[in-house]
């Protein structure tokens, strides 16, 4: 059930779903995400799913607001919270600690625990992907266990290396490019998550799973091509 919608711009409304971050909330702005994707309401250019709400981009020459908002409260008065479709689990080596974690030590010190504890309970549970955002392909992945959830950092950096996995609260995420950023960095990847030659450039997908293995420095090398 909808918690409010609203009129975001001329060409643009977001269908809330809640105001907390948990997993039916976010199955349920999937299902409807999905919904309107297969409803071929007139105008329609895109819908972007969040944690609880999902904004619908429209063509405001071929509709308006109010008749999308109308189409869209027959689509939501059936909306469930039944799973969107099957989760794809997602298997991503990381290289925990190092040149490659850099904040990883403190957030090990801050949970009691050594760098390599504090990377192997990150790497212990499954997380989903709850959406994408910030910068293309990034995933906002969740929940962190409890023991090791930090703070972003006081002063963001200004520069992060693409593939770095980082946690910001109860939340942790991989940056698919070169950007600044904020979160605590504990490892990289040597995954590719984003890629426009790819027929699907994003490897991860809303409602997705992930599960992180713990690699060496010497196999992130070889599978990242990287010889130094």
């Amino acid at each position: 059930m909808i918690s409010r919608m609203i009129q975001l711009s001329e060409y643009a409304v977001t269908v809330e779903f809640g105001d907390t971050i948990d997993l039916p909330t976010n199955e349920l702005v999937l299902t409807f995400t999905g919904a309107v994707d297969q409803a071929g309401i007139p105008g329609l250019v895109e819908v972007v799913p969040t944690y609880r709400s999902a904004t619908v981009y429209f063509d405001a020459r071929l509709t308006d607001a109010i008749t999308v908002m109308k189409d869209l409260r027959a689509l939501t008065a059936t909306t469930t919270s039944a799973p969107s479709r099957p989760p794809i689990t997602h298997t991503i080596p990381v290289w925990y600690g190092g040149a490659a974690g850099p904040d990883l030590a403190d957030v090990a010190r801050q949970a009691g625990l050594t760098p390599l504890e504090a990377g192997a309970l990150h790497a212990s549970v499954t997380y989903r992907v709850f959406m994408l955002g910030f910068s293309p392909g990034f995933p906002y992945l969740g929940p962190v266990p409890a023991r090791i959830a930090t703070p972003r950092l006081p002063t963001p950096r200004r520069q992060v290396a693409a593939g770095s996995v980082g946690i910001a609260g109860t939340q942790t995420g991989i940056y698919p490019q070169v950007s600044p950023g904020g979160w605590r960095i504990i490892g990289r990847t040597p995954v590719l998550l984003f890629s426009l030659h790819r027929p699907k450039p994003f490897l991860l997908a809303p409602g997705d799973q992930v599960r992180f293995v713990p690699i060496e420095e010497e196999v992130f090398k070889e599978l990242s091509g990287d010889q130094s």
